[in-house]
């Protein structure tokens, strides 16, 4: 594993002169809420890895895949934790072609993705914008409930996809994660997608300019240790896979699908 030097996972000081992680996936995604040091740090981290362009469009189209089955079987109650940026298809608005009334709250710690969050999504009832700290679970699960928004006793999906490899090994995800999973009653999900070490070289060079250059460290991580973040629920088929080989549309992914970016699951609590 390859992990950035830097403070972990801090409170965003929403200045625009360090990139934001949010911000940069906006700018791949094609969005426009993003500022000059973000687009400057993208563009140098595609010169390494310049593959991230459509692994993040993959990612979202995991995101949006996995949302649609975890609708279609039943969970009406979505936590999107490092929700990020607002973009055309949201978590809410995908869940509620299968489950009309389904609530979604969203998380983020950094103030501008809140501001644009709570300006375009907060007119739907069933959203709620939530502004807390990943690295403190208690604290988080407090910001949660005060929302008034998600009934613990009923399946809750919670999403965390693109975000824990922004978690240092010293804020402790997998004991971030064990202790979410003790909070979720049975037939809830996990939804996870993570960065993996493509060449040591190529890593290493990444975690570095994230490390300078942005708000966040990186911690790239293998197989066995995202597998790990599910602890005792069931990976759903196809199990960990690259995101274009989780369910694609149709059967099978893309022609080229991205290799060495993230790895993708989804993850019920029988």
């Amino acid at each position: 594993m390859v992990t950035a030097a830097g403070p972990g996972w801090t409170p965003a000081s929403g200045g625009t002169d360090l990139a934001s992680p949010a911000r940069m996936y906006d700018y791949l995604l094609g969005g426009k809420d993003n500022y000059a040091a973000d687009r400057d740090l993208t563009r140098r981290l595609l010169e390494i890895q310049p593959q991230m362009a459509v692994a993040a469009r993959e990612n979202r189209a995991f995101l949006t895949r996995a949302v649609d089955v975890l609708a279609e079987r039943g969970i009406r109650q979505f936590l999107d934790l490092g929700c990020g940026l607002p973009t055309r298809e949201n978590v809410h608005q995908i869940a509620a072609r299968r489950r009309p009334g389904a609530r979604v709250v969203y998380v983020d710690h950094d103030p501008i993705v809140l501001a644009h969050a709570r300006a375009l999504l907060t007119d739907d009832g069933n959203v709620a914008i939530v502004q807390s700290d990943l690295r403190k679970r208690d604290e988080l699960l407090g910001d949660v409930d005060a929302s008034g928004s998600l009934d613990w006793a009923e399946p809750v999906a919670v999403l965390l996809t693109a975000v824990l490899h922004f978690v240092a090994d010293a804020d402790d995800p997998a004991g971030i994660l064990a202790g979410l999973r003790a909070e979720l009653a049975p037939g809830s999900a996990l939804v996870i997608s993570h960065a993996t070490a493509g060449t040591a070289a190529e890593a290493a060079r990444a975690a570095e300019l994230y490390a300078t250059a942005c708000v966040t460290p990186l911690a790239l991580r293998g197989r066995d240790e995202i597998a790990e973040f599910f602890g005792d629920f069931e990976l759903l088929e196809p199990g960990l896979v690259f995101t274009a080989e989780w369910q694609p549309q149709g059967g099978t992914p893309s022609p080229a699908p991205t290799r060495g970016q993230l790895l993708a699951g989804v993850g019920l609590r029988r």
